[in-house]
């Protein structure tokens, strides 16, 4: 083989050790006898051969791990995590890539860094709280671990961009003895809404039934006072009726026991016509059919005179 084939083959390999391509989404960091030289960037690039070495190519994608890990509360109930971690490297900026590369000695203890910290994370906060709040403290929960994380994470060159909480779930006797406070939670509502709902039937019965016997006496009332005003003007207009026609019969002389016999045989017709076996007593003589007439002439005389009449007192019953 000539001397020009050995240095032409020789270029061709220096050449091809100089040649890097980056593939899209990673970085590669050179040094230089160990030490940090430079980044490249994705593309074709070119290096020095035997001298410039790739230390490491560095994904600047989002990554995600899934985590498993179980807490306990503050009331010593054990809680099951299922979690997924969405990161990636902070910027492309020089120090932020120095940082990824040399912060850890590899990819596996960065990762492990990272889930023991936010696992830790976590149980500090779960530690602080009862089981009875865990569930409803999930968007808490990551927020607090962000909080914690996110300034440790970019002194590592990294960028927390998301936290789920997939499931929370407790061991299977504190899922039972949950059930079963759900439920007798649910029954005792059941059973104050059921008995709000008697009572509330009740005082509105009790309130229509009040409100029926008070319309129900008020017309009672009502009826009461139009039967004594008819009573009342019934009498009236007797007592005028027979006044006036005993004023008549005085001034023709004629003798007043007249009326009182008409109106006395008019009752005895109307008992017998109406009665039921009652026996009834009345007052017939002339003495006491006088009496009367002198009361009726004395209502007449007060009524002339504007003073309202009074109730004429009956023939008095003798027991004859």
């Amino acid at each position: 083989m000539s001397f020009l084939a050995v240095l032409f083959a020789i270029a061709l390999i220096v050449v091809y050790l100089s040649i890097v391509i980056v593939q899209q989404g990673t970085v590669a960091v050179i040094t230089i006898f160990g030490k940090y030289a430079r980044v490249l960037a994705p593309g074709l690039n070119f290096k020095i051969p035997f001298i410039e070495v790739i230390y490491r190519r560095i994904s600047i994608q989002n990554r995600s791990v899934e985590l498993a890990f179980q807490a306990i509360t503050a009331d010593q109930a054990n809680v099951n995590f299922k979690a997924m971690l969405v990161y990636s490297v902070l910027n492309q900026a020089e120090e932020t890539i120095k940082n990824v590369a040399f912060k850890f000695i590899d990819e596996a203890s960065f990762m492990q860094a990272l889930i023991r910290t936010i696992e830790g994370s976590i149980r500090s906060f779960v530690a602080t709280k009862r089981q009875s709040e865990i569930l409803a403290l999930r968007s808490e929960i990551i927020e607090h671990v962000k909080a914690q994380l996110d300034v440790l994470l970019e002194s590592w060159g990294y960028h927390l961009t998301d936290l789920q909480l997939n499931d929370i779930a407790f061991d299977e006797v504190i899922m039972r003895s949950m059930a079963q406070v759900v439920a007798s939670s649910n029954l005792k509502a059941a059973a104050e809404n059921e008995g709000q709902a008697l009572l509330i039937t009740k005082t509105k019965a009790a309130e229509a039934e009040g409100n029926a016997i008070q319309i129900s006496a008020e017309a009672e009332k009502k009826a009461s006072q139009l039967r004594g005003q008819g009573v009342a003007l019934f009498r009236e207009e007797v007592a005028k009726g027979m006044a006036e026609s005993a004023k008549v019969m005085t001034e023709a002389n004629l003798d007043a026991s007249l009326i009182l016999f008409s109106i006395w045989t008019e009752a005895v017709k109307h008992f017998a016509e109406h009665s039921k076996g009652n026996v009834i007593f009345l007052d017939g003589s002339t003495e006491g059919m006088d009496k009367t007439m002198k009361q009726l002439l004395a209502v007449e005389k007060m009524n002339s005179s504007g003073v309202s009449s009074g109730l004429i007192t009956p023939p008095s019953a003798t027991g004859r």
